[in-house]
């Protein structure tokens, strides 16, 4: 199994090059040359299997000779061991045929823990073996940073520097990234919003000097690590609705398109989706580029949904890459075109292509709070804001076939937006509970890149 770039001009590497590089040396993003599929047989042979055994089967495919078998599957025990429901991704009905997939009983509460857990295993895996020491450096809307900060706090080879916008985080997800203790985690408060956040984290790759002086690693949904662990709880949950039986569909909240993307990873898989909905706040590019087939930046307004507020989406890019025939040379134009000029114009035949792989809804403020306060008395549901966003999305698209919508967070992250909407404010799980009244320890940086690379260099451990 071979790696290659959406732009191109990279080599192709092997799944724990492509892991531990994150971002590709042309700017791109890795994806697989081919992408493996199952039978139905084996999809259905997945029926009443541990979320493990899922993981296993979706995944082993993808990650060639870099674990052996007894390797892999003692990395996705550990990865998943300290989540708080024995189903790892339990589903809940709504309504008729609308299933909610519980993605937040992670150790950060958030679905990103789903991919950062078991990344923390791979890597440390990969580094035991070799003896080298990374530098990870991650940007964050809020969820991301905590989920990477649990899963590498404490290890001797690895420093780890989260860039999280200042002031535009929950409380909960700040004090989640500034309160840990080990010496090998910094929090970097930046001035600015998460595209400045992600700008910096690519500007920094691209220094290929201060990428090889530092041996800079990255976790953010660019590494294809990330994205193929996000592919598993497709699986798991489809089939628990019937599949490859039953044909299913799902909304996906997201900002950043790396969640949405790994489901059309499991359709190509062979997995049968009928519908992948793109959900998007007030910060709406997504939702507009589907709509118009034109990307263009509006800047970005703080919201209640605030891991959602972006502008640049990442992963959108390996999308493109598929819906141009896979021709690197396009996207690094269209890339080019999105940082130098602030949009691009997508070709009719790629539009065609994106509009049959994803459709895409928007949820304003006050429907989202609606949307909490709703479901709070339809089915006693505890929305957070972002998951209210996919639920919102996705009464417009329901139909005989399931519809499931991906609950990304834990409504006791995001307190606030809960109490306004339903007078109820949730409690975080008792392990978090004395979360405020620990010490934090934080940095706030200006947005500049000279000024953090200065300040990566003097705090990462020789």
């Amino acid at each position: 199994m071979r790696y290659i770039s959406t732009r191109g001009q990279a080599p192709a590497l092997t799944f724990e090059e492509a892991m531990m590089t994150g971002l590709a040396r042309d700017g791109g993003l890795y994806v697989p040359e081919t992408v493996p599929t199952l039978t139905k047989d084996e999809i259905a042979a997945l029926a009443g299997k541990s979320y493990e055994e899922v993981a296993f089967a979706v995944m082993r495919p993808f990650i060639g000779d870099t674990f052996t078998d007894a390797e892999f599957k003692g990395l996705i025990d550990a990865a998943y061991a300290g989540f708080g429901h024995a189903a790892r991704a339990p589903l809940v009905q709504l309504a008729p045929n609308h299933f909610l997939l519980e993605l937040f009983h992670g150790p950060t509460l958030a679905f990103k823990d789903f991919a950062m857990q078991l990344i923390g295993q791979m890597f440390q895996a990969s580094l035991t073996r070799s003896g080298k020491r990374i530098t990870i450096v991650g940007a964050t809307s809020g969820d991301t940073g905590s989920a990477a900060i649990e899963a590498f706090k404490g290890l001797d080879n690895v420093d780890v520097f989260i860039l999280f916008p200042h002031g535009r985080v929950s409380e909960v997800q700040r004090r989640q990234m500034t309160t840990p203790a080990e010496s090998n985690v910094h929090a970097l408060a930046l001035d600015g919003d998460f595209d400045d956040c992600q700008a910096a984290l690519k500007d920094m790759f691209n220094d290929f000097a201060f990428r090889d002086e530092v041996g800079l690693a990255g976790v953010n949904s660019i590494n294809w690590g990330r994205v193929l662990a996000q592919v598993v709880y497709y699986f798991s949950s489809a089939v628990s609705l019937g599949a490859p039986h039953r044909t299913v569909s799902f909304t996906v909240p997201t900002g950043n398109f790396g969640d949405i993307f790994a489901g059309y990873i499991a359709k190509r898989m062979g997995l049968p989706i009928d519908r992948l909905v793109v959900a998007t706040n007030q910060n709406d590019i997504l939702h507009r580029t589907l709509e118009t087939g034109v990307q263009k930046k509006q800047g970005v307004t703080p919201s209640i949904s605030p891991s959602m507020d972006i502008q640049v989406s990442s992963n959108f890019e390996r999308a493109l890459f598929d819906a141009y025939g896979r021709d690197g040379g396009v996207v690094a134009e269209q890339m080019a075109d999105l940082k130098d000029k602030g949009e691009f114009h997508v070709s009719q035949g790629a539009y065609d292509w994106l509009k049959e792989q994803f459709d895409s809804g928007r949820a304003s403020e006050e429907e989202t709070l609606a949307t909490i306060r709703a479901e709070k008395t339809a089915s006693g549901e505890v929305l957070c804001p972002h998951s209210a966003v996919g639920v919102k999305v996705a009464e417009s698209f329901l139909s005989e076939v399931p519809m499931i919508t991906l609950a990304t967070a834990h409504p006791a992250k995001f307190p606030d937006a809960v109490e306004q909407a339903s007078g109820i404010r949730p409690a975080l799980p008792p392990r978090m509970a004395d979360l405020f009244d620990r010490d934090e320890r934080v940095t706030r940086v200006p947005n500049d890149l000279g000024a953090l690379t200065a300040l990566i260099r003097e705090r990462r451990r020789a």
